[in-house]
């Protein structure tokens, strides 16, 4: 719905992972935002899932849940035309008492502007609403209405970040959320959820990054998916991913990524070629 999006457009950086596939957000992410005297701290959480279920949908909902315990009130962004059985379930786990600005996002995706005033009156008659703030997370460039209408119901209290702070995340976490969209952009369904980016090294030199990682996957044809025909798609993710975290880290990056079939992400495969394929990528 485009929340990871508007997050990294708030902050001015590319800080949360996007994708075009849906819940592909982990773990909760701050983004700071400071505008003059006002700072806004966004936690960008996983989407609660209403329609899946397993140990790893029922862990993201109680994470995004537990997330909500500490904020002062809610930016809950939706996708203008669109408001489903879903989403009115997870308007209802939103916390009673709770401000809730509704974000309403790809306006611009309208094919006629004039639905978006009965679109508004069909979500408002869901649950009671702090404001209702429409938006393009893509297109705009001002978003001075949102964050008027979230300064209503924050708290008057010294600045709580440095005014030059984007986030309480290191570089190691944001490097694995780089790999991470990186996969999803460059393999789409081929992948499954179940993959994940293991960071093996992360050395900090005052005018580099070495970074040595691990893509974990379940199963043999994962892996050769993940390398490409004569390591060609591995290659491309590391090359994309290192590109991204130098304009984030602000120095070069030396990137060496490998594949790695864990079987049920517990045990070590036992196909009988444990040695991990790499995808060097050097700026």
């Amino acid at each position: 719905m485009g929340k990871s999006t508007l997050l990294n457009r708030l902050i001015g950086r590319k800080l949360a992972i996007v994708s075009r596939r849906p819940q592909t957000t982990r773990s909760q992410l701050l983004g700071i935002v400071t505008d003059g005297s006002r700072q806004f701290g966004f936690v960008d959480t996983p989407g609660l899932q209403s329609n899946r279920s397993g140990h790893r949908s029922r862990s993201f909902n109680r994470e995004a849940v537990q997330a909500l315990e500490g904020v002062d009130a809610v930016a809950w962004v939706i996708e203008a035309d669109r408001f489903g059985a879903e989403d009115e379930a997870v308007g209802a786990a939103l916390p009673a008492g709770l401000p809730v600005v509704l974000v309403i996002n790809k306006i611009d995706r309208l094919a006629d502007k004039r639905s978006l005033l009965p679109f508004i009156d069909r979500v408002r008659a869901s649950r009671e609403f702090a404001a209702i703030v429409p938006v393009s997370a893509e297109r705009d460039a001002d978003f001075s209405p949102l964050l008027d209408a979230l300064a209503e119901h924050l708290p008057r209290q010294p600045l709580l970040y440095d005014p030059d702070a984007l986030t309480d995340r290191g570089e190691r976490h944001l490097a694995t959320e780089i790999l991470r969209e990186k996969l999803f952009r460059y393999l789409g369904a081929e992948l499954p959820y179940e993959c994940d980016v293991r960071i093996d090294q992360f050395e900090e030199l005052p005018r580099l990054r070495r970074i040595f990682a691990t893509v974990l996957v379940a199963k043999p044809g994962q892996k050769a998916i993940v390398i490409g025909e004569g390591g060609v798609q591995l290659k491309a993710i590391a090359s994309a991913a290192r590109l991204d975290m130098e304009s984030l880290f602000g120095c070069k990056v030396y990137l060496e990524l490998w594949v790695k079939v864990e079987r049920n992400r517990r045990a070590k495969a036992s196909s009988g070629d444990d040695r991990p394929l790499t995808g060097r990528d050097e700026g």
